[in-house]
């Protein structure tokens, strides 16, 4: 393995979750950490735990002078940037007939063109030290589950982005990574499963695809990952197993949905009636600053 002792790592969306995490992590192994998000408060509360060697900058990964003027400030700061971890994402819940269309649309702006945005503005500074780039995806990439139709999409976009972009820098000397988690106990997670609609939905899921599990496994696999610089992190390995049978995949969950979303479309219109669209759709503490 690698290892990240003295190496500069910007994280975005590090002000919980698997982007804090993950930068108390490295920051312990010797690393120098950028937390870059929207939540600033929470992002200084995480860079103040750890200690001089993290500092936390404010902006919005789909804003491009935001990108640019933390860039600068974390070069400025720390003198470069070795590792980069494409980690901020929202996520909604809807049907495509019903969502909030403007939520809808933020999730493909955050979680796909973020990364987009994130990788274009670092990459300059990651290639002068040949370092490596981790883009957090997710089991959705690979699995597609009814109500997540804009989540699903931007991750597997992130999957596809990440496997051209690798193949572009490989003779740079740059790295490039796709981390495909399953469901992991965080804000965004936690924020679905209250859902009144969609909790309901998610919770019918059948075996492993609907197992929640721990943060740490999360940054167990994710940390080993960074360190050896991988190509792909599935987290945990079975999802691994999934993606080599994805072909197989759209029918089966078409089967288990047609005895549980004619019921939940129902319910999810009758939410939007009571709630309204937006506030129908926004999940998490990450998704509600994005969306302000």
């Amino acid at each position: 393995m690698a290892n990240v002792n003295g190496k500069v790592v910007l994280i975005t969306g590090a002000a919980r979750g698997i982007g804090a995490g993950l930068a108390e992590r490295l920051a312990a192994r010797g690393a120098k950490v950028a937390l870059v998000g929207l939540e600033a408060d929470e992002q200084r509360k995480v860079a103040e735990r750890i200690g001089p060697s993290a500092k936390a900058w404010e902006a919005d990964v789909t804003d491009w002078d935001a990108l640019e003027k933390a860039t600068a400030g974390v070069v400025d700061h720390f003198g470069g940037i070795d590792i980069v971890i494409a980690n901020a994402g929202i996520a909604t819940t809807g049907f495509v007939r019903s969502v909030d269309r403007a939520a809808f649309e933020k999730v493909i702006e955050v979680d796909l063109l973020g990364v987009w945005r994130t990788f274009r503005v670092t990459l300059p500074h990651v290639i002068e030290r040949k370092g490596y780039l981790l883009a957090i995806s997710s089991l959705a990439a690979i699995t597609h589950a009814p109500g997540m139709a804009n989540y699903a999409a931007a991750k597997a976009g992130v999957e596809a982005f990440s496997n051209s972009l690798r193949a572009e820098v490989a003779h740079l000397g740059v790295k490039v990574g796709v981390a495909h988690p399953t469901w992991i106990r965080t804000d965004l997670v936690e924020s679905a499963d209250a859902h009144p609609v969609f909790g309901k939905l998610r919770a019918g899921m059948p075996g492993l695809l609907g197992k929640t599990y721990p943060l740490n496994v999360a940054l167990d696999q994710l940390e080993a990952g960074v360190l050896k610089r991988a190509r792909v992190i599935h987290v945990p390995k079975w999802v691994g197993v999934l993606k080599a049978i994805r072909a197989f995949l759209p029918p089966i969950v078409e089967l288990g949905a047609r005895t549980r979303v004619p019921a939940a479309d129902r319910a999810a219109l009758e939410d939007i009636k009571a709630r309204g669209a937006r506030e129908a759709a926004i999940t998490g503490h990450g998704g509600r600053a994005a969306t302000r």
